[in-house]
């Protein structure tokens, strides 16, 4: 390796280092505080790590990883977010029994598990990358370990997780079987000029959606995710349905776009594309149905979540109907940054209020009268909620329309109606949780809460707004980022 490849790795070294720090000084020191402010060191210097790269362009760092533009803006937000969760980790965890300092090193293992992910560019960095987040989630779900329910929803995460990856794992299989290639790019070589129409390609992309979906947590491979979004302690909870979500779709649409997934399926038995789109439609529909039906805002947020993954895969689905053009890449960038943004906003509130409780405050019910408790908690997850339903002057009503318009070019007409549907029905239960907020108790006690916490939760809400009434950096950004990716028409 050369100078300029170690000057490319230089945010996942940086990580790596800082991970291994914060390992030993645990193991020598127990204290919460100390590993909590290693993490956040450690985060920024990676943060600060990024930067020099991108003055050397787009490298390759052996067959594996691709260090260049899209790879620094996803390991960019995962650092963000990584520093995000620590910080609402800090709080929640500082009044619960058990082992807390592992709980950082967890995180930072995690965190390089989705660096790896956005980076990859071959099958064997996309396994490592993915089990390196997966692994670290399972414990970081089990938080704290004395109690039953993230015990529980680790155990199921573990299980179904696992289940995706080895059906993931022999899709990929039967990917090399057909093609003799494990590279993104040699795949792409393989649609040129290979038989795309041979049963175990077709078998191994099938296996491969599958294994992707579970891990997505699309329709009908979603029944793991709100029963561990609920068990999982709030923290992890917003972890994992942003970061760990944002990884999996960063690599999804990297090897989409590198491997031309879509065309690669073109004269095979089962059309991808087509799978896709019906795992979209039943995505946006049943995700935004369920969620009528839950009274715990965990599980609401959890099938929320399962729509708005839905609503992403109409981008990936540009690619096929927009060849050679950047629109798809640039739109799926501008909506999971608003994603990201507006779930991240929602579940610092829910770690915020439960840090204050001697349990989750989970239900419906207990946000009653949170306007008149504690307005500035209350008001960021308005925000949240709004955006998340798609309401003007928020980072959500920008990335639907963004969203919206790609369709539209891609005439994805199908889609289209099933998203407009989705997001009528998703109005009515955000609106729910905002009205219960409304409600003035006459006995309601005040909420005590962290500055730190509080004012956390307030950037992610400006953030949230600010994106809305100014989109023009990202959208800058984004259209920077596709333009430099291989797009072939």
């Amino acid at each position: 390796m050369t100078a300029l490849d170690f000057q490319a790795l230089a945010p996942h070294l940086t990580l790596t280092g800082g991970l291994m720090v914060v390992l030993l000084a645990v193991s020598f020191w127990r204290s919460h505080r100390t590993a909590f402010a290693l993490t956040l060191l450690s985060l920024a210097a990676a943060f600060i790590a990024l930067w020099p790269g991108l003055g050397a362009g787009p490298r390759a760092v052996t067959p594996l990883l691709m260090l260049d533009a899209y790879a620094a803006f996803f390991n960019g937000l995962f650092i963000l977010i990584g520093a995000v969760t620590a910080l609402l980790a800090h709080r929640y965890l500082e009044g619960r029994a058990g082992s807390q300092e592992e709980f950082h090193v967890l995180l930072l293992a995690a965190t390089l598990g989705a660096m790896t992910l956005a980076s990859a560019q071959h099958f064997a960095a996309l396994l490592l990358g993915l089990e390196i987040l997966s692994i670290s989630l399972y414990a970081m779900v089990a938080y704290p370990e004395e109690d039953h329910p993230p015990l529980e929803a680790a155990l199921k995460y573990l299980v179904l997780s696992g289940v995706g990856s080895t059906i993931m794992l022999f899709g990929m299989a039967l990917i090399y079987h057909a093609t003799g290639a494990l590279g993104f790019a040699e795949l792409a070589a393989f649609a040129a000029t290979g038989d795309r129409a041979d049963l175990w390609l077709s078998a191994g992309l099938v296996l491969f959606v599958i294994g992707i979906a579970f891990k997505l947590s699309l329709v009908p491979f979603h029944m793991w995710t709100p029963d561990v979004y609920q068990g999982a302690p709030a923290p992890v909870t917003a972890y994992l349905a942003t970061v760990s979500k944002a990884a999996v779709f960063a690599v999804l649409l990297r090897f989409a776009v590198d491997a031309q997934l879509l065309d690669l399926s073109s004269g095979a038995q089962v059309s991808v594309a087509m799978l896709f789109a019906i795992i979209a439609v039943l995505s946006m529909v049943i995700g935004n149905v369920l969620a009528l039906l839950q009274n715990s805002i965990k599980r609401l947020l959890a099938y929320s979540s399962i729509a708005h993954v839905g609503y992403l895969l109409i981008a990936l689905l540009v690619l096929n109907a927009l060849p050679g053009q950047p629109m798809a890449v640039e739109t799926a960038l501008v909506f999971l940054v608003g994603y990201l943004a507006m779930t991240l906003a929602a579940f610092a509130v829910v770690s915020e209020l439960s840090s204050a409780a001697d349990g989750e405050r989970d239900q419906i019910e207990e946000y009653s009268g949170l306007f008149w408790r504690h307005p500035v908690l209350a008001s960021v997850l308005t925000a949240a909620l709004l955006s998340l339903a798609g309401i003007p002057l928020t980072a959500g009503f920008i990335a639907k329309f963004y969203l919206f318009a790609a369709g539209v070019d891609g005439e994805l007409w199908g889609l289209l109606w099933a998203m407009v549907v989705g997001s009528a029905i998703s109005i009515y239960y955000y609106l729910k949780i905002v009205f219960a907020m409304t409600v003035r108790g006459a006995d309601a006690p005040a909420i005590p809460a962290s500055f730190a916490g509080v004012a956390t939760a307030a950037v992610l809400g400006v953030v949230v707004l600010a994106i809305g009434i100014y989109p023009t950096p990202l959208i800058g950004l984004a259209s920077d980022i596709a333009q430099g990716l291989r797009l072939t028409p």
